[in-house]
């Protein structure tokens, strides 16, 4: 496996993806792991992986954001996302270990990973877990108007490459069908993403706390997060609040805002008294959930699978999105989430929730079963064993 990240501490999808992947095909599988080690990484981390690995080989990963791959990406066809990843360090690795071991088969996470992989006679599977351009495209649309024709020619440049990488591999993975219609190649292969069934138990009602805390939880540097939680402070909770007064409901709600790096422009905004923000939580994040009486995530800026939901909704916490949220998962709205990208109705179905006690419970239990039938990372890991398989 070639990777972009040590998959440990668990603080991303990624991250969260590939250590439950390689931790269950590595009781059929021998697995060695190339990939990127980020400076905060530690020791400990490293033994982690390795408990799951038969051999692991890091590559100390350089600073993306630098004035050097700012510049390579303004004189090249490489675009920005391709600089930063360009390695010779581990394409030597990678050479290396060919030469010293046998392996039936290269799994490489992402198209950005792949260019540090030299022509090869094995089969090799590269997985997607979102279209890269399409992330940074709906950024760009986001974005102030005066940068955007930058965005929008580095965009160009990364649909033209990964589209040329889609067709060299032998197979290609995609998280959702979504992903899988714009590769537009046919035998392209969907192996969602999952969550640990175990870890994030099916609360009981009886446990829910007299407190509804309305959760939204993610590390505030990524830009889709920043995004979700600006548009629920402006546009969703105050309706939430204003509505519950209309209707005369005496219940006790609070915006629960739990993660690393919250803008302290979001703090210092006005009628924030029913707003919590927590940056300091230690719990794991199934106690979050515990916790929680819904997930509030209108996303806007996404790609591929949110496993906030997917937690959530193993959890018994009811989910609230966007259509963008349950992009890529079969989850139904009014069965197994409640959806809209009107920030007056995401307002309308947070209260619903408040209220109706027997929609919050058909809610829950129709999402955890079908996470159980669909999502539970032992049925994940069985899809990539397959497309293994239909290549030796």
């Amino acid at each position: 496996m070639i990777s972009s990240y040590l998959p440990y501490p668990l603080h991303s999808g990624g991250h969260i993806r590939l250590y439950n992947l390689i931790k269950s095909l590595s009781q059929k599988h021998e697995i060695t792991l190339i990939c990127e080690k980020r400076n905060f990484q530690t020791s400990e981390d490293i033994l982690e992986i390795e408990k799951i690995c038969k051999k692991l080989i890091t590559v100390e990963r350089k600073k993306q954001w630098s004035i050097n791959n700012i510049l390579k990406t303004g004189i090249s066809k490489q675009p920005f996302l391709f600089t930063g990843h360009a390695s010779k360090e581990m394409k030597l690795l990678i050479q290396d270990e060919l030469i010293r071991e046998r392996y039936d088969l290269i799994h490489v996470e992402t198209s950005y990973v792949y260019q540090n992989l030299s022509k090869v006679n094995i089969p090799v599977v590269l997985v997607e877990h979102n279209v890269e351009y399409l992330v940074y495209e709906r950024f760009a649309q986001q974005a102030n108007p005066i940068i955007r024709p930058l965005l929008y020619l580095d965009i160009l440049k990364l649909k033209s490459v990964e589209t040329k990488i889609w067709k060299k591999v032998t197979k290609l993975v995609a998280v959702s069908n979504i992903e899988k219609k714009i590769m537009r190649r046919e035998d392209v292969e969907i192996v969602p993403n999952g969550v640990d069934i175990e870890s994030f138990k099916f609360r009981r009602f009886q446990d829910i706390p007299e407190e509804k805390r309305i959760l939204f939880i993610g590390d505030f540097k990524w830009i889709q997060n920043q995004d979700t939680l600006e548009f629920i402070l402006t546009n969703v909770w105050p309706k939430i609040i204003n509505k519950l007064d209309d209707l005369g409901k005496n219940i006790k709600v609070k915006l629960w805002i739990v993660g690393k790096n919250i803008p302290e422009n979001f703090k210092k905004m006005e009628n924030l008294e029913d707003v919590i923000f927590d940056e300091n939580n230690s719990d794991e994040t199934p106690l979050i959930f515990n916790k929680a009486y819904a997930l509030l995530a209108p996303f806007r800026v996404a790609g591929g699978t949110s496993y906030k939901i997917l937690e959530a909704m193993s959890s018994g916490t009811a989910v609230v999105t966007t259509s963008l949220g349950t992009e890529g998962l079969e989850a139904k709205n009014l069965t197994h989430v409640l959806s809209s990208d009107s920030a007056n109705e995401l307002a309308d179905n947070v209260c619903d929730l408040l209220i109706d006690g027997s929609l919050y419970k058909r809610i829950t239990l129709n999402a955890r079963k079908l996470i159980e039938e669909n999502y539970d990372w032992k049925i994940i890991s069985q899809k990539l064993d397959e497309v293994y398989m239909s290549c030796l």
